[in-house]
């Protein structure tokens, strides 16, 4: 059976499985490897993995996959992944890469990974809620007790409605806690709460930050504290967003596929 190495990272309790791929040998069809891997009792286990790929115009490419196979920005992930960048030699403290939704810039500050952000519009009201696309859709939730909400059954609920047909929606749960914003998230990919999501941090925070908190933003999640920096235009939109937070390598192994 063949062997492929891997490295495991976490950023605030989000953690994937990240593949040196420069040689570009993983066959990106393989689904059922990506879901087998992420699986937590017969897999590695994992919240999505990352292949990190040469590109010609920045330092380099990530691609990111969902434990379902599909597609999108992972704020987290990208953090993990510019520190696994390091790591092989790509970039020092300042880089570029490129994502599903185009080129981000990204900064190293010791245990601290920033990554930029799109810029992003202004968020829509969806009914008593909000919605917005920080590059992967969020829907927010403003509540009273947190820790008393069923993330799993709410979530699902809100991510599989005929609001958000055909492709579904993220979900996040937020209480505001003085200056501080505590959330928890369930993610469409994982079909699961999971203890931090990036682009559900960001797209919370800007939520806030339409309801009048001032930049920068400091976000608890359940797996630690990430902050979101930004500058909110006149028309409600916002430009030079920043996602900051640790990311960390816990291990590496081999894996036969």
């Amino acid at each position: 059976m063949p062997e492929l190495r891997f490295h495991k990272y976490q950023g605030t309790g989000n953690d994937f499985i990240v593949i040196d791929d420069r040689r570009g040998l993983f066959d990106q069809s393989r689904t059922d490897l990506i879901a087998s891997w992420c699986e937590r009792r017969f897999g590695i286990g994992a919240d999505g993995v990352i292949l990190i790929r040469n590109h010609d115009e920045v330092d380099f490419e990530m691609v990111y996959f969902n434990p379902d196979g599909t597609q999108s920005l992972c704020g987290n992930g990208s953090r993990c992944a510019v520190k696994f960048a390091k790591t092989l030699g790509l970039v020092d403290q300042q880089c570029s890469f490129l994502a599903i939704d185009g080129v981000h810039k990204a900064r190293i500050e010791g245990s601290l990974v920033s990554i930029r952000m799109q810029d992003v519009g202004p968020p829509a009201r969806a009914g008593e809620d909000y919605f917005i696309n920080t590059g992967s859709p969020h829907h927010i939730r403003l509540v009273s007790e947190l820790s008393k909400v069923d993330v799993f059954q709410q979530g699902s609920r809100i991510r599989y409605s005929d609001q958000y047909r055909p492709d579904g929606t993220n979900v996040n749960f937020v209480q505001p806690n003085g200056k501080e914003v505590m959330v928890r998230t369930y993610e469409r990919g994982v079909e699961n709460e999971t203890l931090s999501c990036g682009t559900g941090v960001t797209a919370v925070a800007l939520v806030m930050a339409h309801r009048g908190f001032d930049s920068p933003v400091s976000i608890q999640a359940e797996g630690g504290n990430l902050t979101v920096s930004f500058t909110k235009r006149q028309d409600g939109s916002f430009s030079g967003i920043y996602l900051s937070g640790p990311a960390e390598k816990v291990y590496e192994g081999v894996v036969n596929y």
